[in-house]
């Protein structure tokens, strides 16, 4: 039987169907909005996983080119390993999901969303997370929601409920806020500058539609749904966590007051280790329960420090900041460098300057496109001190150098302002807590020393919050622990004038919008000291662009001229190519850009184009070589691909008999433009340029040849007439001209 809820919102309908597709799922539900049709199944084993300390729940979100009508490029016809915005989206769907899950729940959960019509304006991915709710509902799941995804945009002051891509390009916000019940539990946007009041009144419409999503959600569920699955929470036995509690818990306290991340977690070590030996004994197979003892002492602990005492693990303020160091023009090589350091986290961003060449190409169900800026993120296992194999880049690193590159956009110059692709890489060498917002950090300081013509630097900074009961303290610049015993991250970043980018994840089911308001108070505070820092090292972006960096210049053709650069074939602008070692790129409406890092190779590049493009000019004196000879002149290249006439009588004051005896093939001559005809003919002489010219001279033109001269033989009589002697033709009528 098929059920199906509908709902308007945004002006468009939204729909909710099961019982049609993939049945055989412990839940699936089609959602669509517009055209764009998305298919969410749930499955969960009936056994929880052994061994597994976290909700082993996989997400994965795909798009199928034919849902969009496209056929996958390159040499394999089929999708292939998942794109970036599939990524972002499998973890756009995991992160609100996690968290209404109960801690110690662990079945597996796999949720997958497929994409299977885009109509190319609806944006899939708020489809896939409202269906994975409402999968997860009609599953059984013991999972706190449904929960209510709603994208806001604003465009001219009016905020939109879902814009589509072409509105979002018109937004100066583009935020997806996640509710369960009254309360915020994800946000995840960027914005163009915007106030902090104007984000928490995005929030705040959102909130509004939120519950219509979610009582939509739950008429489904109410017809068809699974009964909630019995879930029993599993506990340590109370024995061990007494005597671990007792022998143990002032060693771990005593612990955890060392600042330094590293020895801390060494002093930890070595207490749960002496722990797992002495108790091994009695307890042989308790050793996850003495584990889970251990960590429990150490959660509450923390959570108490802040919660009661207003203390951190490393003796900060709940506001402070730790120490900042910056420095730039760290690589000698580079266009540009900065190594950023908060703590025991540091970033070394590295800037490179490109040609639109470099662009990214991207090729996804909305269309072909592309980037001419880019920002990638490395974590690498020395960062916190790991042993671990490196194999590609997992969703965390993507997710993460997501977040920075939407955060620096807004203040990245446009194409027709700084004609680079700018790609920006981030190192993280050290990780204590928030390396994306110092990637962030890193990121603009690196910008402003490669020269790159920044609106404003961005800095950004994470929030952390404990609660306990009703009470939320809220932690400025959190730790790695306090991020693993909190209850929150709150990322925001963003310049002196406003926010550029959000991004809140929760391990409660929600907190209220005061709490929210009170966070993004905090993190301006954050943000301003921490421009303070940067701005006492560098200020404003460099005035000249690293010299190992391409230089750019972008002229504007007439179209119609395109094909004479180019040349047949590509002939003439591989030519200069090879001539002068430049980089040149010429779009359709005749914008035609030179890079090269050699400034003589560029202006050598420069006059070629220029040449090429440039129409003969009348009374101009042009230095050409000769290409063809024929007897009544020579044809001078006088601009690449453009020959004028130089006729016979325009070679030399004298009389010349034959062009060859003056001139050859190849000859360098300097010529003048007499004349351009309307059909583009030129007329050019050498004469009027040489020494003995005489400007009053009046030259008679070479007489027309009408037949055979007397002097080489004509008609019998040696009158060069006809055989009668008159000139004329045998009837007595002159014979026409030739």
């Amino acid at each position: 039987m098929v059920f199906e809820e509908k709902i308007e919102l945004g002006g468009r309908t939204l729909s909710l169907e099961t019982g049609r597709l993939a049945k055989q799922a412990d839940g699936a539900v089609l959602v669509r909005y517009g055209d764009t049709v998305v298919l969410v199944t749930t499955c969960i084993t009936a056994e929880p996983r052994e061994g597994m300390d976290f909700l082993p729940l996989l997400v994965e979100y795909r798009e199928k080119y034919y849902a969009a009508g496209k056929i996958p490029g390159g040499f394999f016809k089929r999708e292939g390993r998942p794109s970036e915005k599939e990524i972002l989206t499998s973890r756009l769907i995991d992160r609100p999901v996690r968290s209404l899950f109960p801690k110690s729940f662990r079945r597996d959960v796999q949720i997958i969303a497929n994409v299977l019509s885009s109509d190319t304006e609806n944006d899939s991915d708020l489809l896939a997370m409202i269906g994975a709710s409402a999968s997860l509902g009609l599953a059984g799941a013991p999972f706190g929601g449904p929960i209510g995804a709603v994208r806001i945009g604003r465009r001219e002051g009016e905020f939109i409920i879902n814009p589509t891509f072409t509105e979002r390009e018109e937004c100066d916000i583009d935020l997806v806020v996640v509710t369960v019940g009254e309360q915020v539990t994800m946000l995840e946007g960027g914005m163009k500058e915007i106030s902090d009041e104007d984000m928490v009144k995005a929030i705040r419409v959102a909130q509004e539609h939120a519950p219509d999503i979610v009582k939509l959600q739950e008429r489904l569920i109410a017809q068809c749904g699974r009964e909630k699955m019995e879930f029993t929470p599993a506990e340590p036995v109370p024995e061990i966590v007494d005597k671990v509690k007792r022998t143990y818990e002032s060693r771990i306290i005593e612990a955890l007051g060392v600042a330094d991340k590293d020895k801390r977690q060494e002093a930890l070590d070595l207490i749960k280790k002496e722990a797992l030996t002495a108790l091994a004994e009695t307890y042989p197979d308790g050793e996850s329960d003495i584990k889970e003892a251990f960590h429990s002492i150490e959660h509450d602990e923390v959570r108490r420090m802040v919660a009661e005492r207003g203390q951190r693990i490393d003796g900060r303020g709940l506001e402070d900041v730790r120490q900042i160091t910056c420095e730039v023009g760290v690589l000698p090589r580079t266009h540009g460098s900065a190594v950023f350091t908060r703590g025991q986290t540091q970033a070394l961003a590295a800037i490179t300057l490109g040609t639109a060449i470099d662009e990214q190409r991207v090729d996804d169900l909305e269309g072909e496109s592309s980037k001419s800026y880019m920002l990638h993120y490395n974590f690498p296992p020395f960062s916190v001190g790991e042993v671990r194999p490196i194999r590609g880049t997992g969703r965390r690193e993507i997710g993460h150098g997501a977040l920075a590159e939407k955060a620096i956009k807004a203040v990245i110059p446009s194409p027709e302002d700084f004609p680079y692709t700018v790609r920006i890489v981030s190192e993280i060498l050290e990780s204590n807590g928030s390396s994306s917002m110092a990637t962030i950090c890193g990121a603009s300081l690196a910008l402003m020393d490669a020269g790159v013509p920044v609106k404003a630097p961005v800095a950004g900074i994470a929030m952390g919050l404990v609660k306990d009961g009703d009470k939320y303290t809220v932690l400025t610049d959190i730790l790695g622990a306090e991020d693993h015993h909190g209850d929150m991250d709150f990322k925001v970043a963003g310049t002196r004038a406003g926010v550029t980018a959000v991004q809140m994840d929760l391990k409660i089911p929600g907190i209220p919008m005061d709490v929210v308001e009170r966070i993004v108070a905090q993190a301006v505070r954050a943000r301003t000291h921490i421009h303070d820092v940067m701005e006492q090292t560098l200020s404003a972006p460099r005035e000249e662009i690293s010299s190992y960096a391409p230089r750019i210049v972008s002229i504007q053709i007439d179209r119609e001229k395109i094909r004479d650069v180019i040349g047949p074939g590509g002939k003439m602008i591989r030519s200069i190519i090879e001539e002068t070692g430049a980089v040149i790129d010429i779009e359709d409406d005749g914008t035609v850009k030179i890079a090269s890092p050699d400034g003589e190779a560029l202006q050598k590049a420069l006059d070629r184009v220029n040449a090429i493009i440039e129409d003969p000019e009348v009374g101009k004196v042009y230095h050409g070589t000769v290409r063809r000879i024929a007897d009544f002149g020579a044809f001078v290249e006088i601009l690449p691909g453009k020959d004028g006439l130089l006729h016979i009588s325009e070679i030399e004051n004298r009389r010349v008999e034959r062009v060859t005896d003056v001139l050859k093939e190849d000859d360098k001559v300097d010529v003048k433009v007499l004349s351009v005809e309307r059909d583009g003919k030129v007329r050019l002489s050498r004469r009027v340029l040489l020494p003995d010219y005489d400007p009053n001279e009046v030259r008679a033109p070479r007489p027309e040849r009408r037949g055979p001269r007397p002097d080489r033989g004509g008609s019998r009589d040696g009158r060069g007439g006809s055989r009668d002697g008159r000139g004329s033709s045998r009837d007595g009528r002159r014979p026409p001209r030739r």
